[in-house]
């Protein structure tokens, strides 16, 4: 099957299986030995350490000129530079929950929390919950959340349920996924909220919500002592609106229009992991500013690796997918998001469809 991104011209791929080759279960324990032989599986404190030191910086470069603008409409700058700030903390939150940055779990779990809760202003336990399914089962009908129906349907079945607005919201998805990004900040800050004071189980419950009201009222509170009330809520806008569009943008591309996995489906490691993922090129600066998640293929073979090894190790995976046979995806991060916005307005036109309905493109795009 010739997947979305490969029939739009926008990907490098392997060649097609060889006869004999070894099976994609010993082939990723080769590569794990390789990887783990060449020190890839090291941890890289310097490099966090020099990573958070630059954002500490900013972020008081950030403090610094919001005192010293007062009531002045160019707030709105430090208001965005905030949003950039706040989601690469997020990066280094992510990544300490994968365990990259420290040896001990217990380190990894206190940063992640302190990084993502106290910084951030989102649920640590949350991100948690949900991003461990996630890496678990990527693009697996059932058991991804990520690809869950919300707002923007990911999977055909979603789509043709939709009814009334949603329907409507569905069908136009694609020219609403960016202008939905505006709105991801506020999402994530509320579904954090409903998490860590719902009623299920929550680990560090306590400490979380004491992170993220702390977080809340000293933004928050500076932000409206500082400034006049309409300056305020334009700067709170911005700051939440470049957040969201950031995070969305990085995130956006690793997944959305690659292979969807049916329900049931049994795939090995290697195979589910390659064929569900998606990098993106661009050099260090991309690196820099996806914090590491251009590449996600590497990521999700291997996700407790610092993000300093990520480059090394996509040589030695590519060598195993092009002996395996096994498409390896990689693509511009323009050309990413216009392969996301296809899919999405691929899977838009069963919206409201009887269940039978099946787009024959879309249907294609899916199969595994």
């Amino acid at each position: 099957m010739m997947s979305l991104t490969s029939s739009l011209g926008a990907v490098r791929s392997t060649t097609p299986r060889v006869a004999g080759a070894p099976s994609p279960i010993s082939s990723y324990s080769a590569l794990l030995s390789s990887v783990r032989g060449a020190g890839l599986l090291e941890r890289s404190k310097v490099f966090y350490y020099s990573v958070f030191a630059t954002l500490v910086v900013a972020l008081g470069g950030a403090i610094t000129g919001f005192v010293l603008l007062g009531h002045s409409w160019f707030q709105l700058l430090i208001a965005g530079a905030l949003g950039i700030i706040f989601t690469q903390f997020a990066f280094l939150g992510h990544e300490a929950s994968h365990r990259q940055v420290f040896t001990s779990g217990k380190a990894n779990d206190r940063a992640g929390r302190a990084l993502a809760s106290g910084v951030v202003g989102m649920s640590y336990s949350w991100w948690m919950n949900k991003h461990t399914r996630h890496h678990a089962n990527p693009n697996m009908v059932g058991k991804d959340p990520d690809i869950d129906v919300d707002v923007v349907s990911f999977i055909e079945q979603d789509a043709a349920s939709a009814r009334g607005l949603r329907a409507i919201i569905t069908r136009h998805q694609a020219a609403l996924f960016f202008p939905f990004l505006l709105f991801e900040g506020i999402n994530l800050h509320v579904k954090s909220f409903g998490h860590v004071f719902g009623r299920g189980k929550v680990d560090g419950r306590a400490l979380e919500i004491a992170l993220i009201l702390a977080r809340m009222a000293i933004v928050v509170g500076a932000v409206f002592w500082v400034l006049p009330l309409g300056m305020a809520f334009a700067f709170l806008g911005v700051q939440l609106a470049v957040f969201g569009v950031y995070m969305g943008a990085s995130f956006a591309p690793n997944h959305i229009g690659m292979q969807v996995v049916p329900e049931g489906e049994k795939l090995d490691f290697l195979s589910k992991q390659v064929l569900t993922s998606r990098n993106v090129t661009g050099g260090f600066w991309m690196t820099a500013f996806m914090g590491g998640l251009n590449f996600q293929i590497e990521h999700h073979l291997f996700p407790s690796m610092a993000r300093p090894h990520l480059r090394s190790t996509r040589k030695l995976v590519r060598q195993v997918c092009l002996a395996e046979g096994i498409p390896y995806t990689e693509t511009s991060l323009a050309r990413a998001h216009a392969i996301v916005l296809t899919y999405l307005h691929e899977i838009g036109l069963y919206s409201g469809k009887l269940a039978g309905f099946e787009c024959p493109m879309a249907a294609q795009y899916r199969r595994v």
